[in-house]
This record gives C-alpha cells, sequence and structure tokens, in this order.
C-alpha cells in the first residue's frame, strides 16, 4: 500500500481527501474501498472517537448546575424551554466550526439575519477541506450555538432558527 500510496494509486491522500468531498456532496455516511487485500473504509457521523469527547464535556459542565439550582431553578429552565422547541441546523459532518469565511471577516449569519434554504451560514473544516454549510431551511437566526474554532460533531446543532 506505501507504493501505491507514493505513486498516486486509489488509496493516496488526494483521492482520499476528494472522496471525503463527495461523501459531503452527496451526503454519503460510508464509503468502502478494496484492492486486492488492501481495504480502506470511510465512515462519517455517529461511530467517531470525537463524540465520547463531546459527550463527556456536558457532563462535567452539568456537576456544577445542581449546587446553584436552589435560587435560579425556574428562570433558568424558562428560557431554554422556549428555545428547545425551535428549530435547529444542524451540522452535516464532524470537523471545525467557522462563522466566516476569513478571521477578521464578518460572520456569514447573526442573531436576527433572515436566511433562505441555500444560504451560507458557517463553514466546517475537515481534513482541511472547508465546507460551506446552507442553511437547508428558511427563518430568521435565532441564536449560534457554537464559537469560531470549536469541534462540531455531525448532527450537532449550530445555531436555532425561527421559521
Amino acid at each position: 500500500m506505501p507504493r501505491e500510496a507514493a505513486s498516486g494509486g486509489p488509496f493516496d491522500l488526494d483521492n482520499l481527501q476528494k472522496l471525503v468531498e463527495l461523501m459531503d456532496k452527496f451526503d454519503l455516511n460510508e464509503v468502502k474501498l478494496q484492492k486486492g487485500s488492501d481495504r480502506v473504509i470511510l465512515r462519517r457521523g455517529l461511530g467517531g472517537e470525537m463524540i465520547p469527547v463531546q459527550m463527556a464535556a456536558p457532563a462535567v459542565h452539568a456537576a456544577p448546575a445542581p449546587a446553584a439550582a436552589s435560587a435560579p431553578a425556574a428562570p433558568a429552565a424558562a428560557a431554554p424551554a422556549s428555545e428547545e422547541n425551535l428549530p435547529a441546523i444542524k451540522s452535516p459532518t464532524v470537523g471545525t466550526f467557522y462563522s466566516a469565511a476569513q478571521p477578521g471577516e464578518p460572520p456569514f449569519v447573526k442573531a436576527g439575519d433572515r436566511v433562505k434554504s441555500e444560504s451560507v451560514v458557517c463553514i466546517i473544516e475537515a481534513m482541511k477541506v472547508f465546507n460551506q454549510i446552507p442553511a437547508k431551511m428558511s427563518g430568521t437566526i435565532v441564536k449560534c450555538l457554537v464559537k469560531d474554532g470549536d469541534p462540531v460533531d455531525f448532527g450537532q446543532p449550530l445555531f436555532l432558527i425561527k421559521e
């Protein structure tokens, strides 16, 4: 396999990167390649190692909440309850979230902006490929749920939107 990778065979990094782009373009979750005894399986979404890491972070933040729940429990519960019913624009892939095309440029969208289904709302970088993420729904952005440079998982809510 190292010989094929160096010579531009089907398993070299450039070809694998193109496959990842095609997976994103056609919304594929898995691609299997086999040539002789060499085999490559590309998967995206659940099953990646990043998911348990992301799931562990909320558990750490959940511990302090019960200690402070004695007085402000009712107001804290009221705010998210109204946002729970809002649809979310979700990440179609695992990667790093960026709100703008370049550092220092204005974000694609911010709270209060109206978007159409084809409007680009952010970029997610995966394996040095910068994917523009469309809203896939029309409405008004209510809240951005992630910050620049945050790692995101497949299906993770990025923005809340009021249709």
